[in-house]
């Protein structure tokens, strides 16, 4: 049973305990593994010696050679199961390092940076660091599959309502002890780096019918089956070839008739499922274990009865798969065409896709949302000192105690208090280079993502309404696109001055409007923060300009982060919100650091 009064230290104690088991079974089953070589590499010494007794002097019985070849057979299957079981080990060892790594702060590089799943221009997604080398989404992403990552992805960029967040924060809470659970799923498929992606079924499933008649599967099946025990009653009984060979020669002709007749559109539907073929093993097997859990929460209970029937549906195409995988190999190519096993296995998946399609799509959906719900309740494991955002949908609102930034080590991030919506609506925030400004909008943006999402927060406690979030921190020129940062922060205040329009809004804007002079700053500005105020929206506008600092008039507040008090070092911050406007500027000292003459 899970403890919500765990910590990140006690976790981390039990993956390596884990990892000191797995490699004392890895250690016990390589030794029996070597004990089962040897008595395989005697079985067939021992076999090809009898054998040559037996057969060139004659010096025992024939039927002594089977005996030793029966244990080399036994050996070599006992061999390719401990292999197996070696290899499922090393897996399960790889997985519970990650782990390992993400507690002890190691784990940046080594993780999906999900860059991919970046939508372009999107509102708050490149200043918040969700996606990329040391993101958000490295931090959380243990997703098995192509499918969890991009159905987690959607989850950190894409706005969800009250109902759905509660949903998921609830489904997360009663994964978070299932580490039982996420080693199955770590062990789906038969290695690391098989996938499935969204785009291989997609483009299969929306592919155009093949238009083959109905009764052409079983009219092909019923001849192959005739041809078949046909030409197994000759290969027993050779006489027999006359007698039989009139009635199987119409036949085989048919069938190559019309294997003939239907090859473009066979190879068209073989071509479009051979992908297929080969990743949705592991949807069925994370199917199949998704239907046989048992859980409480709704949206859990949902996702186990959509799965439910898929593992023995997605099992009748595994024998034509299996075909499709077969055929191309010499020692099958032949009987394949003979009984026109190619043309048979395109019938019967076609048939399939068509009468399946949209509940696969249902089940694709069932799997990625687990996996995204499962890779958060990773993250909650690893982190029992983070809490549960109480969320609720009134008017906007966030309110932080000992709030922190998520991809910082535990003991480097400072926390801070932050209160937005109750006594003010928005603050101002100034202060100089370096001062951590920018780290705190983005802690406060991460908080609000990882709340929406459904996962734990770094704070001791989080309240806040469901919002909209709009940023802009990281806004840059952009020669491919001939726009300057400032209109590039210009579009991006605009989208968040329109989502305003539409509900409550939660904004983060850094260093507003710096590409343009003093005057027209401010006044922009003034408009900027005079419109969000009166539509309702909370946030944070930081600056080094002081002049700035009157906007705060229109509702909001004014606080700032400097050096520490009494320091003679401009540069030694202690990253904490202090009341009021800065009255420190460290420009020149940065200047003088750095060699430049002032």
């Amino acid at each position: 049973m899970y403890s919500e009064t765990m910590t990140s230290a006690t976790v981390l104690l039990g993956y390596q305990q884990r990892i000191d088991q797995i490699e004392a079974l890895l250690a016990h089953l390589q030794m029996r593994q070597g004990t089962t070589v040897a008595v395989l590499v005697l079985a067939v010494v021992t076999t090809a010696a009898f054998c040559f007794l037996a057969f060139s002097r004659r010096a025992m019985p024939i039927w002594y050679p089977p005996l030793p070849l029966s244990a080399a057979l036994i050996s070599l299957r006992k061999y390719t199961r401990q292999q197996l079981q070696i290899s499922r080990f090393i897996r399960l060892r790889r997985f519970y390092a990650g782990g390992v790594e993400r507690l002890e702060e190691r784990w940046v590089g080594n993780g999906i940076s999900g860059q991919e799943f970046e939508v372009p221009d999107h509102v708050y997604a490149a200043d918040l660091s969700l996606f990329g080398h040391g993101s958000l989404f490295e931090r959380l992403c243990t997703a098995r599959t192509h499918l969890g990552c991009e159905r987690l992805a959607s989850y950190l960029q894409e706005p969800a309502r009250f109902a759905e967040i509660r949903q998921r924060q609830a489904a997360v809470r009663e994964l978070t002890g299932r580490t039982d659970l996420r080693e199955k799923v770590a062990l789906l498929g038969r290695y690391d780096f098989e996938q499935s992606r969204w785009q291989t079924f997609a483009e299969w499933l929306d592919s155009p019918p093949a238009g083959f008649a109905s009764w052409l599967g079983p009219a092909a099946l019923a001849s192959s089956v005739v041809v078949g025990a046909l030409s197994a009653a000759i290969m027993l009984k050779p006489s027999i070839w006359p007698a039989l060979l009139p009635i199987i020669l119409p036949i085989a002709v048919s069938n190559a008739v019309a294997g003939l007749s239907l090859r473009k559109r066979v190879r068209r539907v073989l071509k479009a499922s051979a992908p297929v073929a080969s990743e949705i093993t592991i949807i069925r097997e994370g199917l199949e274990l998704l239907a046989g859990e048992r859980f409480v929460t709704p949206k859990l209970v949902t996702l186990t009865t959509r799965a439910a029937p898929a593992g023995a549906v997605i099992r009748l195409l595994k024998p034509w798969f299996m075909i499709l995988r077969e055929r191309t190999k010499d020692w099958f190519y032949l009987p394949s065409l003979w009984l026109l096993l190619g043309t048979q296995s395109a019938l019967a998946i076609e048939s399939w896709r068509l009468r399946y399609r949209g509940s696969l799509r249902q089940w694709l959906d069932a799997w990625a949302e687990f996996e995204a719900l499962n890779s958060l309740a990773c993250y909650a494991h690893e982190n029992p000192e983070d809490s549960w955002a109480e969320l609720d949908d009134k008017s906007a609102h966030f309110s932080a105690e000992g709030l922190g930034h998520p991809l910082m080590a535990r003991d480097t991030c400072v926390r801070n208090d932050v209160s937005l919506g109750d006594a003010y609506g928005f603050c101002v925030l100034s202060g100089s280079n370096m001062s951590g400004k920018s780290t705190l909008l983005r802690s406060i943006g991460l908080a609000a993502v990882l709340a929406f999402a459904g996962a734990p927060v770094r704070a001791r406690s989080l309240r806040l309404a469901v919002m909209r979030i709009g940023a802009s921190i990281s806004v840059v020129d952009s020669l491919r696109d001939g726009k300057s940062k400032f209109l590039g922060e210009v579009q991006r205040l605009r989208e968040m001055l329109q989502l305003s329009a539409d509900g409550p809004v939660l904004f983060l804007v850094d260093e507003i409007f710096s590409g343009t002079n003093s005057p027209d700053r401010r006044a922009a500005a003034d408009a900027v923060a005079r419109t969000l105020a009166a539509r309702g929206a909370i946030g944070v506008i930081s600056t080094r300009d002081i002049a700035l600092a009157a906007i705060a008039a229109h509702g909001g507040t004014n606080l700032h982060m400097r050096s520490r008090d009494g320091a003679d070092n401009p540069l030694d911050f202690d990253y904490r919100l202090k009341p009021g406007v800065t009255t420190e500027s460290n420009a020149l000292a940065i200047a003088r650091m750095v060699g430049v003459p002032i």
